[in-house]
């Protein structure tokens, strides 16, 4: 498969490698800039063609954002609900070229869904052509500030994470064009959806919330949390697949768990800030656990304290999906007593927030049938696996 950042445009390969350098990995450097070089008169002209028949983001119905930080769920919830067939969603071929969704996208759609991944890289979810994504991957194609450029120039890997989840160090100017970039997006795709209604999931946005309800006056929000200690564990994960398959410099530099860390201290914190006063039918509040256990009757929570129409429609749609992956595999892992100490030493406030307990040392099902964001390993560091 192609590197994600094979849809980029040139505008946005320059400035990033001019902030962080160019690939190590020249082979793969080398076909990413000649992707973004043979795209650039067709995605020119189709910016040019498009722009008259997209809508102005007001004129669009108001997207529904789901929240959370990675490993929380959010993706289990995002598939279930996309199910109703009422969501405008983003599907893989908007992830790798956002440019060229009109031309070249349905020109190599075959051949695009031909080279998807049989499994997500960080746990073992199918990828279909239908499969509902988050938006980041294309916001990365288009824009400076990303924090997936963190994971593809890990030599300012700091820089570029902080960046693209807080704007820390960004200009007026880098801010105004990731939000020009983010609503470009945002317009085509519901055009290319049929005009329905968005449903957004992204977990960098847990950190946009302000910008979000600035942007979307009439934007409504869902937020899942989930036990910090499994997020920890899962998180140590994520960012050791994602740098191994993706990165394009070294990354031996990083620090993971202090990463993990800080981000979802500095990420929750500025959440509960931007969530005070809220009112209770423009954001819901979820549980992983509750979803897990009883997702129908969590779904349907949603959708009525947020008013959304269609859920006794979709409720056998919903009911079909859970039950076609109610046989997907557990994936199960041991605590260390050196993991839980450091989320215990720096994530309290949220434990004690929503109520969350240290996990006993006995392996414990953290990844399911019902649970499409989540399996996890907690590492080699500490001799264990995913069984």
């Amino acid at each position: 498969m192609a590197h994600p950042l094979s849809g980029a445009n040139l505008g946005t390969l320059a400035k990033v490698t001019g902030r962080s350098g160019l690939p190590s990995h020249m082979g793969a450097g080398a076909v990413i800039g000649l992707a973004a070089l043979a795209r650039w008169p067709f995605s020119t002209a189709e910016k040019l063609a498009i722009e008259a028949k997209l809508p102005a983001l007001e004129e669009m119905p108001a997207p529904v954002f789901i929240l959370g930080h990675w490993r929380s769920g959010t993706t289990h919830l995002y598939n279930i609900m996309c199910e109703s067939g009422e969501w405008g969603f983003v599907p893989p071929v908007a992830t790798g070229l956002p440019w060229d969704l009109f031309g070249l996208a349905k020109l190599f759609n075959p051949l695009l869904e031909k080279a998807l991944p049989e499994h997500r890289y960080i746990d073992n979810i199918p990828v279909t052509p239908t499969s509902p994504q988050e938006d980041e991957i294309a916001i990365a194609n288009m824009s400076e500030v990303s924090f997936y450029h963190g994971i593809y120039f890990p030599k300012n890997f700091a820089e570029n994470v902080n960046r693209g989840l807080f704007f820390d160090g960004c200009s007026t100017a880098e801010i105004r064009s990731w939000r020009k970039q983010f609503g470009y997006f945002l317009r085509k795709l519901y055009l290319h959806q049929g005009e329905k209604p968005l449903l957004i999931k992204n977990p960098v946005y847990t950190a946009r919330f302000a910008m979000l309800k600035e942007m979307f006056p009439d934007a409504k929000f869902i937020h899942i949390h989930r036990n910090p200690y499994d997020v920890f564990v899962s998180m140590r994960n994520f960012y050791s697949k994602l740098l191994k398959e993706f990165a394009l410099q070294g990354y031996a530099h990083v620090d993971i768990d202090e990463t993990i860390l800080t981000v979802y201290e500095r990420m929750m914190n500025d959440y509960l800030r931007d969530a005070e006063g809220v009112p209770a039918d423009r954001l819901v509040e979820l549980r992983y656990d509750e979803l897990d256990a009883e997702p129908i009757k969590s779904v349907e929570q949603v959708y009525r304290r947020l008013s959304l129409p269609g859920f006794d429609d979709a409720r056998p749609k919903f009911e079909r999906y859970l039950a076609s992956v109610a046989t997907f595999k557990k994936n199960r892992f041991d605590y260390s007593d050196e993991a839980a100490a450091k989320v215990e030493a720096r994530l309290k406030p949220f434990l004690e927030r929503w109520g969350y307990e240290r996990p006993g040392r006995k392996a414990e099902d953290v990844a399911g049938p019902d649970n499409n964001d989540e399996g996890a390993e907690e590492g080699a560091s500490h001799g264990e696996t995913a069984a």
